[in-house]
């Protein structure tokens, strides 16, 4: 077995055993993008095989703070499907987890494709139909998240579940890098921040990951959720936990896990 087949069926086996594994970067290297998205790619595929459905993606390593930690200069992104969505105020299943922490994110939902080059910020604002505030449940099928950015890219950029808020924004009465979010565990505040910390940007972000896409042949499409990025800290999360992030301009999103 080829080392991208050897650690796409160990990152597999960690989901389905519920049991984390040992970092994969072993097999494809520590910084090999083009192994470590073959890898998330084949298990990708072995998804859609069993009946899932793609709903858009997420932006991971956004945060200059965090892409420092891993010694990488570029953000990642993975695929979202729609087996990971709740809805706001949705109770979370621990069950469905192995390593969870939460972070508060702008989600945009795209009113068109985007698939022609070059777009930038202004092409992808007037693609984004409008914007939700986020709670993204990062998880990772690594142990103890001992992870490089090959670990994390190869297992879907450590994705786990997202929780969409109700109200919605048009970009025309919602500036994104203006945005402030608070974020509260338990009704304790544990993590602040603004849009700025999004790649500058939450649009940059997703004008990155357009053009990603698009030069992977696998361009984002209409009607698709793209979670941009986390706007400040992430905290990890347990059962019995209540978390809550504001963000202005798009409200409140809230999920209590179990």
């Amino acid at each position: 077995m080829n080392a991208v087949l050897e650690a796409a069926a160990r990152l597999r086996r960690a989901a389905q055993e519920h049991r984390p594994c040992a970092p994969v970067r072993d097999l494809i290297g520590p910084s090999d993008v083009t192994a470590a998205y073959a890898v998330q790619r084949g298990l990708t595929r072995a998804r859609l095989a069993t009946g899932a459905r793609v709903v858009g993606r997420k932006i991971g390593l956004t945060s200059p703070a965090v892409q420092r930690q891993l010694g990488v200069d570029r953000p990642d992104f993975g695929v979202l499907f729609a087996d990971m969505a709740y809805a706001d105020g949705a109770k979370v299943p621990m069950a469905r987890l192995l390593q969870p922490r939460a972070e508060a994110e702008v989600a945009f939902v795209l009113g068109r494709d985007l698939d022609e080059p070059g777009l930038g910020p202004d092409g992808v604002r007037a693609a984004i139909a409008y914007a939700m505030a986020a709670l993204e449940i990062v998880d990772s099928r690594i142990e103890e998240w001992d992870i490089t950015f090959a670990d994390t890219v190869a297992d879907n950029a450590s994705s786990g579940l997202f929780v969409l808020g109700e109200r919605v924004a048009p970009l025309e009465r919602f500036e994104p890098v203006d945005a402030e979010m608070t974020m509260t565990l338990d009704g304790e505040v544990v993590s602040t921040g603004t849009g700025a910390a999004c790649l500058g940007d939450p649009l940059r972000a997703v004008a990155w990951l357009a053009e990603t896409a698009r030069e992977l042949g696998d361009p984002l499409r209409a009607g698709q959720v793209v979670l941009s990025g986390a706007l400040g800290p992430m905290r990890p999360v347990e059962a019995g936990n209540e978390v809550s992030a504001e963000i202005t301009g798009l409200g409140s999103v809230r999920a209590v896990f179990f």
